[in-house]
């Protein structure tokens, strides 16, 4: 269960990424969340599955679950930031949605704050 943890934080700060985005455009937050939600949250698995293959290649298949570690800001977190980010923006050129360059950059920005923020603090902390 406690392995679970840092996917439901990187949630959570995924869905809070795109409720201040809604919000900041003055646009429907519940009712329009999930269609700026969803190529977000595919990002983050994607960013999740690579990051646990990495795992798995550093430390080897019998060693993956020992040392794995979801809190961890190298790789983990930069694996999840950036196929957060790029799954995400990759989702919404194919689904038709907006990726002006301000956009991108902003999104860049609070992710990795959020994603890479949160496990900089554990380390900070511990």
């Amino acid at each position: 269960m406690k392995k679970l943890v840092p996917l439901v934080v990187d949630l959570l700060l995924v869905i809070l990424f795109c409720i201040i985005g809604r919000r900041s455009h003055d646009e429907a937050i519940l009712t329009g969340l999930l269609k700026t939600l969803w190529p977000f949250a595919i990002g983050l698995a994607i960013g999740w599955v690579v990051a646990l293959a990495a795992a798995s290649r550093i430390f080897g298949e019998t060693g993956r679950d020992a040392r794995f570690d979801g809190t961890a800001l190298w790789p983990t977190g930069v694996l999840v930031w950036l196929g957060t980010l790029c799954g995400g923006m990759l989702l919404r050129v194919i689904s038709g949605q907006g990726t002006a360059l301000s956009f991108i950059v902003v999104a860049a920005t609070v992710l990795a704050l959020f994603l890479l923020g949160w496990r900089a603090a554990i380390k900070a902390l511990n």
